[in-house]
């Protein structure tokens, strides 16, 4: 086993999703996090987990448009810390509209437009400068009108072009789907994306093959939704708790080594809410599974359409 402390983190990333806005839909955020989210606690709290990340070695950042107010943050943190080492993904195509409140009935809404990207890549760019390197479509899937916009379409291959590795995220229960149609998609003759941030767990492994395939044809695979927005950790499986037990790691450590035994996993990103859970993440770097436990593991899935339809149960708090 390769001891905690000191193992490699090459592979992890810190998403920023349960940092950058007071409301979001992970189990086993709201015990942890500042009683009063006020924009400056979160911003504290956010720049305690990026500085425990960076002195643990993760160089590797995702955000979003739509994560309230975390590009800023991190903006911020990235100017007044100086690391030139950081690399930075964001996403495009939701709007945050929650005003930083807890209780509202929609916090951010979707749309894949040319003008949406086109204020949405400017506000990044702005924001993250040279950091940014990975700009992806926030939670592509078939029907997204993005695949008709030809005008789109060649205004993002200008970026592609101009040295922007272009992404897509996927969400639900036809993820696959979604990153075939995806891979199809060339303008110019290339292929216009080039990665793919899609949700990987012990519980929802369904879009594995697709993952796989994308990373041999030379896509970058970000696994993001790695503990199940908190499920994993908070409430795990009986195999889950088993491996776990056997291990003498936490259930979201094991969760996480179950991603990482992958191969063609590049980045696993870690959603932690505070510098202790950050810290209970990377143990996974201690647990070394077992064909055994890959295979008690695998007894964890359950059917994507079950899955999905929990995960959109989930409220907001």
């Amino acid at each position: 086993m390769t001891d905690a402390s000191t193992g490699p983190v090459d592979r992890f990333g810190v998403g920023l999703a349960a940092l950058g806005r007071p409301a979001y839909i992970n189990v086993g955020r709201v015990g942890v996090l500042p009683e009063d989210r006020t924009v400056d606690a979160m911003r504290t709290r956010t720049r305690q987990v990026l500085d425990e990340a960076h002195a643990a070695g993760i160089r590797r950042v995702d955000t979003a448009r739509s994560y309230g107010s975390a590009e800023q943050f991190l903006a911020e943190w990235l100017r007044d810390r100086g690391h030139e080492d950081v690399i930075v993904s964001s996403k495009w195509g939701y709007a945050y509209v929650a005003e930083w409140r807890v209780e509202t009935e929609v916090h951010e809404i979707k749309e894949h437009s040319l003008e949406r990207f086109r204020q949405q890549w400017s506000a990044s760019r702005e924001a993250l400068g040279e950091h940014l390197k990975l700009y992806q479509v926030h939670s592509l899937t078939t029907d997204s009108p993005l695949f008709e916009d030809a005008e789109l379409q060649r205004e993002l291959a200008r970026l592609r072009d101009s040295g922007v590795l272009l992404g897509i995220s996927t969400t639900g229960a036809a993820q696959a789907a979604a990153i075939e149609a995806a891979w199809e998609l060339r303008v110019g003759g290339e292929q216009l994306f080039g990665a793919v941030q899609a949700t990987w767990n012990s519980l929802e492994p369904s879009a594995g093959r697709a993952l796989s395939q994308a990373h041999e044809g030379g896509w970058r695979v970000l696994v993001k939704e790695t503990l199940a927005n908190g499920r994993l950790a908070s409430r795990p499986p009986e195999p889950l708790a088993a491996v776990a037990g056997r291990h003498g790691a936490g259930a979201d450590a094991v969760a996480l080594a179950h991603v990482l035994a992958q191969p063609w996993v590049d980045t696993v990103l870690l959603g932690a809410a505070s510098v202790g859970q950050l810290r209970s993440n990377l143990a996974a770097r201690s647990v070394s599974l077992s064909r055994r436990d890959l295979d008690e593991l695998a007894a964890v899935a359950g059917d994507p359409a079950t899955y999905w339809g929990e995960r959109s149960a989930l409220p907001w708090h």
